[in-house]
C-alpha cells in the first residue's frame, strides 16, 4: 500500500471523549440542562425539549427495558421513521447498556425477520401498526422477541400484552426507579468503550444484508473528531430527517452529543423543503438525491415559466458560476462580473437561499457521490455542500470537506485520528477509531475486509491528490471493461446525467464485454407531472409521458450533453427510458435508495440485450 495520509492525524484532539454514548448524553445533559435539544412536530406546530426534560424521558425508558429484562450488550431494535421517539428509545437503549439495532422502516417483513433473528433483538420500538403488522406476520420465526414497544400503533389489550404503549414503557420504567432509583446510573456506568453500541445491517446490493458491529468507542470517537474541526457551534441548529437506521443519520446524533447544538427532527420527505422555511437551521446533512431533486425542481420551475424568466435564470447561474470559480482560485473578481452577479443575486439567487431558510451555513452530503456540478452550480447560488465520505463498517465518518478548506469534486481530508491510503489495485483502505468491530456471525467476510493490522478495505476505487483531498472514483465491483478493453466507471457518467437532466431518477449504465454503452433512465414522478404540465400532457399516466414521442426527444437532448462531456468509449449510443421509476419493493433499490445493479440487469437483461442487436 502507499503511505497512510496523514492530514489532521494528531489523536490528542479527540482524545478527550467519554466512555460511551450513554455518558456523552448524560455529559451533554449536565453540561447544558436549559438549552434545547430537540425540536418536533406535534399536530401543526413545533414544540421543544430541553436536555433535561430530554435525559428524564430517556431514563424513564432506559428504566422500563430493565424492568422488561433487557440486559448489558442485549440487543433492541427500532423499526420506525425520523422522529422524536427513535432518539429517545436509541438514547434508552444504550443508557440500559444495550445495543441498538437499526430497523429500516421500509424493509419488507422477511428482511425485518432476518435482522431481528440474526442479531437476537429481545425488544424491538415499532413506529406504527404496519411496522407491527411485519411483526406480527414473523412473529413464529422470532423466539428471542419478547416484547414490541409501539410509539403511534395499537398496543394489546390483554393481561400478557406482546405489544405494549411507549407510556406503558415509561410506567413500567418510573415503578422500577421507585425501587431500585441508581439502577440507569449504575448500567450508565458499567458500559466500557469495547462495549457493542450498535447493530447496523447494510442495505446490500447484492446478497443478505451483514450487521456491522459498531462499538461505543467508534461513535464517542466520531463526535469528538467532528466536533474538533471546530466547524459546529453549540448555537447551531441542525435540521434532521435522514433516516437514523443508516449511520449518517447516527453520526450526526452522536455530533449533537459531543457539541451541544439543538435539532429539528422531522423524517417526512414530502416536508423538508416546507419545514426549512420555518425552522431556518444553520446546516443540515443531506444525500445527493435531495441536492439533485432540488436542482431539478429550480431549474424546471425557472424554465416553465416563459423564455424571458428562463433565460435571465441561467444567465443569473453562469454570472454566479464565474464569480465562485474566481473566488476558489483566489483571483479577483472584475467590476462589471461583480455588478452583474450583485444583479444576479437580487434577480435570481436569494431565492434559491430562501428556499432553504436564508440561514445555512453549509450543507453536509454523504452517503453516495454527488456531481461536481451540482455542488458547483450551488456555490454559485451562495449555498456551500461540504461533501463526506465514509461508510456503515467505518461509523460513517472517514473524511469531510470544511468550510475553510474545501475542494469540489473530493470528498475532502480525512477526520482527525483516521488514516487513509490507496492499494496497489485503486482500492481505498482506511484505519482509525472509527472502524466497526466486524461483522455479526460472519468471521470469514470480516477477515476479507478487515486486515490483520486494523485496515478496512472498502470496494471503493479511489485516489488522494498532492494536498491530501480523496477522491472516489467508483464502487470497485461496479467498474467494468468494454470488448475494446477500455475501462469504464459508470458512476461517475451517471452521476453527471443526473446534474444535467432535472428530470433523472435514476440511471444505470451498461456496458461490460460489449463494444458500446447503453443506459437504462428511470424518470422522477414529480419531475414528470411538472414536465407533462407543460406539454399538453397534464393529467396523462406516468408510463404514458415517459414514453411518449415528446419525453424521448427531451431526454435524447440530454444525453446529447451528456456525451459532449465523455471520452469517445464512455458515451451512451443507445438508451431506454423505463416505464417506471425503481423501487425498493421492486428490489431494484436498497432501502436507502441504492441501485441493485445485479437486480436491474437481471430484470432488464433481454431488452438490454436488444440494444445491441437493432
Amino acid at each position: 500500500m502507499a503511505t497512510p495520509v496523514q492530514t489532521d492525524m494528531n489523536l490528542a484532539r479527540v482524545a478527550d471523549r467519554a466512555v460511551s454514548v450513554a455518558q456523552m448524553f448524560c455529559d451533554r445533559a449536565a453540561q447544558t440542562p436549559d438549552r434545547e435539544a430537540f425540536r418536533y412536530v406535534v399536530g401543526d406546530r413545533w414544540v421543544s425539549r430541553t436536555w433535561r426534560e430530554t435525559a428524564q424521558e430517556v431514563t424513564r425508558f432506559a428504566a422500563g427495558l430493565v424492568a422488561l429484562g433487557v440486559t448489558a450488550q442485549q440487543r433492541v431494535a427500532i423499526a420506525s421513521e425520523t422522529r422524536y421517539e427513535w432518539i429517545l428509545a436509541d438514547l434508552a437503549i444504550m443508557c440500559a447498556g444495550a445495543a441498538t439495532t437499526t430497523v429500516y422502516p421500509s424493509a419488507i417483513s422477511g428482511d425485518v425477520a432476518f435482522i431481528l433473528a440474526d442479531s437476537s433483538s429481545t425488544v424491538v420500538f415499532a413506529e406504527n401498526d404496519d411496522q407491527i403488522a411485519k411483526l406480527r406476520e414473523q412473529r413464529g420465526a422470532l423466539p428471542s422477541l419478547r416484547t414490541v414497544v409501539t410509539f403511534e400503533g395499537t398496543p394489546d389489550d390483554d393481561s400478557d400484552p406482546w405489544v405494549i404503549s411507549l407510556d406503558r414503557l415509561a410506567e413500567l420504567g418510573a415503578a422500577y426507579l421507585a425501587e431500585h432509583p441508581g439502577t440507569v446510573e449504575e448500567r450508565i456506568a458499567a458500559i466500557h468503550p469495547e462495549h457493542l453500541a450498535t447493530l447496523i445491517y447494510t442495505s446490500g446490493t447484492t446478497g443478505r444484508p451483514k450487521g456491522v458491529r459498531l462499538l461505543h468507542s467508534s461513535w464517542t470517537y466520531e463526535g469528538a473528531a467532528f466536533a474538533s474541526l471546530g466547524v459546529l457551534h453549540v448555537d447551531d441548529l441542525q435540521y434532521l430527517w435522514l433516516p437514523m437506521s443508516h449511520a449518517f443519520g447516527k453520526v450526526l446524533l452522536t455530533t449533537q452529543l459531543q457539541v451541544g447544538f439543538a435539532t429539528a427532527i422531522d423524517g417526512r420527505m414530502d416536508r423538508i423543503v416546507p419545514n426549512l422555511a420555518v425552522v431556518r437551521p444553520t446546516f443540515m446533512g443531506a444525500v445527493p438525491r435531495f441536492f439533485e431533486k432540488a436542482h431539478g425542481l429550480i431549474a424546471t420551475t425557472a424554465h416553465s415559466a416563459g423564455w424571458p424568466k428562463a433565460k435571465i435564470f441561467d444567465w443569473a447561474g453562469d454570472v454566479a458560476l464565474e464569480v465562485s470559480r474566481l473566488a476558489r482560485q483566489d483571483k479577483p473578481v472584475p467590476w462589471r462580473l461583480a455588478a452583474a452577479h450583485k444583479l444576479a443575486e437580487r434577480l435570481v439567487l436569494v431565492k434559491v437561499s430562501e428556499l432553504f431558510g436564508g440561514r445555512v451555513r453549509f450543507f453536509i452530503s454523504g452517503a453516495s457521490a454527488l456531481s461536481e456540478q451540482i455542488v458547483e452550480w450551488f456555490h454559485g447560488a451562495g449555498i456551500l455542500i461540504l461533501e463526506g465520505y465514509g461508510l456503515t463498517e467505518t461509523s460513517a465518518g472517514a473524511a469531510v470537506n470544511r468550510p475553510d478548506r474545501f475542494k469540489f469534486g473530493t470528498v475532502g481530508l480525512p477526520l482527525p485520528g483516521t488514516q487513509i491510503t490507496i492499494a496497489q489495485d485503486g482500492e481505498i483502505m482506511i484505519k482509525g477509531p472509527g472502524v466497526m468491530d466486524g461483522y455479526h456471525h460472519l468471521d470469514q467476510d470480516t477477515g476479507q475486509t478487515l486486515t490483520s493490522d486494523g485496515w478496512l478495505a472498502t470496494g471503493d476505487i479511489g485516489e488522494i491528490d498532492a494536498y491530501g483531498f480523496l477522491r472516489i472514483t467508483d464502487r470497485k465491483k461496479n467498474l467494468f471493461k468494454t470488448s475494446g478493453g477500455k475501462y469504464i466507471a459508470p458512476a461517475q457518467i451517471e452521476n453527471r446525467f443526473t446534474a444535467i437532466c432535472p428530470l433523472a431518477s435514476h440511471i444505470l449504465v451498461h456496458g461490460d464485454q460489449r463494444n458500446y454503452c447503453v443506459a437504462l433512465i428511470a424518470l422522477a414522478p414529480d419531475a414528470v407531472a411538472d414536465w407533462a404540465r407543460h406539454h399538453d400532457m397534464a393529467g396523462l399516466p406516468y408510463s404514458q409521458v415517459v414514453t411518449s414521442q415528446a419525453m424521448r426527444t427531451t431526454v435524447d437532448d440530454y444525453v446529447h450533453t451528456l456525451n459532449s462531456q465523455l471520452n469517445h468509449w464512455e458515451t451512451i449510443k443507445k438508451f431506454i427510458i423505463l416505464d417506471h421509476d425503481l423501487t425498493v419493493d421492486s428490489g431494484e433499490l436498497t432501502p436507502s435508495m441504492k441501485v441493485r445493479r445485479p437486480v436491474v440487469e437481471a430484470n432488464y437483461r433481454e431488452a438490454l440485450d436488444a440494444l445491441y442487436t437493432q
